[in-house]
């Protein structure tokens, strides 16, 4: 945990039941009553001659020090602390992210292939950003591209392999207006966020950034820009709330001076390690607890627990002579229970205290998914739980089985990252017409639709496989609307014998390159009329 989580959490802190104190008051009057009466037990002998107080008392009841009625009435003060409900965290919202949503908004321009940073500033940025993704291996990431305009390259996923093909086809020729916009880049992140359960972050990684600049974005991010009409404030705040962060890694040469970003917002210049990117981290998990410390909608997080168990360590150690052997036993029974000697015999001693569904929660908020799907009962925590595994086909079949909205959109994002489009379009459509106001749904499926025609129309252009049949070894997509010819593409061994092609290559099975793919609908949204 670094400093800053800290200090947020230090500034939290308090308790939930103040009032419970109250029975602090006889415990410490009780206390101080008996230290008191053994103090005047102790002054009785001060009228003897000191050669005489050995010889009229029997050794060994001098009482010094430490008493049992001390670690009494510590006990007793702890286990009143522990009642009082000491918080400094917030419940976590079921499923919700364990870290912050955060976009990566990559400047894609000529002055980042200056070579003053090796390879070349746009080359390094890239390597910055998939260090950034490897250190929030799990986490939901986005990428932005901006030049003189601003563009979603790969929306918020969980899977960091997705951006890497993207990343490599990101260069200045990809961009439809040169320039530097950061603003626009910022707007668009800030779009992504809002649509987020949590608050996140935005990253820059750029070269430069002008006096102006730097005030404009100060106001968007502070104000959430300027509204008229009080739809457009309520969608102003909303949006503001959404950028808890906002970092910067400049692309720049050893010892050149950083430009001011924003008041609040975090700088950092490159570095040849890692420090640049886990300090962006740190300031991004800081944010973030603040953020979640500040939101009314979840309650406070009871942790009476950290005190309480203090308080029943100071019981098992508090024994008086003679005793040893009783502890040692007592260690050795609670050591048996605590590090059970087969998994068998752990799992039938947890039987005894947890339900299933309680065993796979506490498995999924360790992030151990694969244990959880195994535990959970319930088949949406099951399917939830594969999901979050990876095993998205499972997760799609258990889901299909749930008639609520939830469950038809975690079905379809899983036929997604399976790259069953169809399926997954077939799915966010069951999830609105269970539920026509699912804020999931209605922003993935026209992703998922222009997915299957992008595809599609991919497939009409290339005709490929038209005269040739279909071997046992090929792999075929699906193209349910007709459009060209079936394309089919030789499968490797690895394939063959029954692989999952990896994102990189999924892009090489579609007849282009990343960047005339990215060129192609960049230049297709910078066209768009805006408002569209």
């Amino acid at each position: 945990m670094s400093e800053s989580v800290f200090w947020v959490y230090v500034e939290a802190f308090h308790f939930l039941r103040i009032w419970v104190f109250a029975a602090a008051v006889p415990v410490l009057w009780i206390w101080w009553q008996m230290r008191r009466r053994q103090g005047a037990q102790a002054s009785e002998t001060d009228w003897i001659a000191p050669h005489l107080v050995q010889a009229l008392t029997v050794p060994g009841t001098a009482r010094k020090g430490v008493q049992p009625i001390d670690v009494i009435a510590l006990v007793m003060l702890l286990l009143i602390a522990a009642a009082a409900g000491p918080s400094w965290t917030r419940a976590p919202a079921p499923f919700a992210a364990q870290t912050a949503p955060l976009v990566i908004a990559l400047q894609v321009s000529p002055s980042m292939e200056a070579t003053d940073v090796a390879p070349d500033r746009l080359e390094r940025a890239k390597q910055k950003a998939r260090d950034l993704l490897e250190l929030r291996a799990g986490a939901r990431t986005a990428l932005v591209a901006f030049g003189g305009s601003a563009h979603v390259v790969v929306p918020m996923s969980e899977d960091p392999s997705v951006m890497q093909p993207y990343l490599e086809g990101l260069r200045p020729d990809v961009m439809p207006i040169e320039g530097q916009d950061v603003g626009a880049g910022f707007d668009v992140a800030r779009t992504l966020l809002a649509r987020e359960a949590a608050a996140g972050g935005v990253v820059f990684l750029l070269d430069d950034l002008s006096a102006a600049d730097a005030t404009a974005l100060e106001t968007a991010w502070r104000d959430g820009g300027a509204a008229e009409g009080a739809e457009e404030d309520e969608e102003a705040a909303i949006a503001q709330a959404s950028v808890a962060s906002m970092s910067f890694l400049y692309l720049l040469p050893d010892g050149s001076a950083l430009p001011a970003g924003p008041e609040g917002s975090f700088s950092q210049a490159v570095t040849a390690d890692g420090r640049d990117v886990a300090a962006i981290e740190r300031s991004l998990a800081s944010a973030y607890q603040r953020a979640q410390l500040s939101d009314a909608a979840q309650p406070w997080e009871d942790r009476g627990a950290w005190f309480a168990w203090p308080a029943a360590l100071l019981l098992l150690i508090w024994f008086r002579r003679g005793m040893a052997v009783r502890w040692a036993a007592q260690l050795a029974v609670a050591l048996w229970f605590v590090l059970p000697a087969t998994e068998a015999q752990a799992e039938g001693w947890r039987d005894w205290f947890l339900t299933a569904d309680q065993q796979g929660w506490i498995a999924y908020q360790r992030k151990d998914y694969e244990t959880a799907a195994a535990r959970f009962e319930d088949p949406y925590l099951r399917g939830v739980a594969l999901y979050r595994d990876g095993q998205y086909e499972t997760a799609a079949q258990e889901m299909a089985r749930i008639e609520t909205a939830d469950a038809a959109f975690i079905e379809g994002m899983s036929q997604l990252k399976s790259r069953g489009y169809r399926d997954g379009v077939r799915a966010f459509e069951r999830a609105l017409a269970i539920d026509p106001n699912h804020a999931g749904a209605q922003q993935n499926l026209p992703i998922a639709k222009d997915i299957v025609t992008y595809v599609e129309t991919t497939r009409a252009q290339s005709d490929t496989g038209e005269e040739s049949g279909i071997g046992a070894d090929d792999t075929v997509f699906d193209n349910e609307s007709g459009q060209g010819a079936e394309t089919q593409i030789e499968a490797s061994e690895e394939e063959a014998a029954g692989g999952h092609l990896s994102a990189e290559q999924w892009m090489r099975t579609v007849d282009t390159r990343t960047e005339d793919f990215l060129r192609q609908r960049f230049r297709l949204e910078a066209a768009q009329p805006t408002g569209d």
